[in-house]
């Protein structure tokens, strides 16, 4: 299977994951505080990928040539943007959280045509623009858009920044790719470092206490969406290795329709035609970035 292919499939089975795992993510969050929940699935997965990266001896002497890079990631990535977001998840709507989360590949785009060189065609423009039109179509009977920006909350602006910082995250990541490093290697640093720093933060705020006085339901839920957790970062990495990261996050919209779909088929939601039509424009979109070719202005 050609890599481009390979690396969309991958793209799309992430989007299925995220579209499955933030209603989860709203409802495990409430009651566990947001720095431990965050620090023990980081550090919970980054095990899991160190053990994977020495069976498939994925680290070599570039891992420590791009140490300073990797351990930019964790920081960035694997710490303040997961602790961003679910303090920011605490203080709005899981639908406003949703949306917020969706501007990722505008800032993906930017970032990666100006320190990647990645094409920005017209097809990936034309699948931006459905895209994201389709997701204000479906998130418009839960939120209004111009209220974001016209009455911001501090939750929504903890989104934004989370987000922002992912898309920095994610051109760092397809950098040192680029530059020979294995997915494995990456996802382990992000995750693994990533969680001795929240840790840190964890012991710094006194809260080290908190996690003996987890109950059974919490160490359930902790685990489900670590689960959820190691999916995604398995082959949203395995996917922007092979593609352009700016053709992979395009995918990522998809998500909004496959938590669409699972409240119509096992809650019984309502819905409206406008969702409707948003998941149209959405699948639409989603064609254009398929036919999109991962190229570069120049070599990287």
């Amino acid at each position: 299977m050609k890599k481009e292919t390979l690396g969309t499939i991958f793209a799309i089975i992430t989007a299925i994951i995220s579209g499955i795992a933030i209603p989860l993510n709203k409802i495990f969050i409430v009651n566990i505080d947001p720095l431990i929940f965050t620090a023990i699935r980081s550090i919970i997965i980054g095990i899991v990928f160190l053990f994977i990266s020495l069976s498939a001896r994925k680290i070599d002497k570039k891992f420590k040539t791009k140490l300073p890079n990797l351990l930019l990631i964790a920081l960035i990535g694997g710490a303040l943007a997961f602790y961003i977001y679910f303090s920011g998840l605490k203080m709005t709507t899981g639908g406003r959280a949703a949306f917020l989360h969706k501007t990722l590949p505008l800032y993906v785009a930017l970032l990666s045509f100006i320190f990647l060189k990645e094409k920005i065609d017209k097809k990936l423009m034309i699948a931006i623009f459905l895209m994201f039109l389709g997701t204000i179509s479906i998130y418009y009977g839960q939120i209004k858009p111009s209220q974001l920006w016209q009455d911001p909350k501090t939750g929504d602006l903890l989104v934004i920044t989370a987000t922002f910082l992912w898309a920095v995250e994610n051109i760092i990541a397809k950098k040192v790719m680029n530059q020979g490093l294995h997915n494995f290697i990456v996802s382990f640093s992000r995750m693994f470092f990533g969680g001795l720093i929240l840790f840190g933060l964890v012991t710094l705020t006194g809260k080290l206490t908190m996690i003996a006085q987890l109950d059974f339901i919490q160490v359930r839920n902790i685990l489900i969406s670590t689960l959820t957790l190691f999916s995604y970062v398995f082959f949203w990495y395995s996917s922007i290795r092979l593609i352009n990261v700016s053709k992979a996050t395009t995918f990522l919209l998809i998500s909004p329709v496959i938590s669409l779909l699972l409240g119509i088929i096992l809650l019984n939601e309502d819905f409206t035609y406008l969702q409707l039509f948003g998941s149209f424009l959405i699948l639409v979109g989603s064609y254009f970035s398929i036919k999109t070719k991962s190229e570069t202005l120049e070599r990287v």
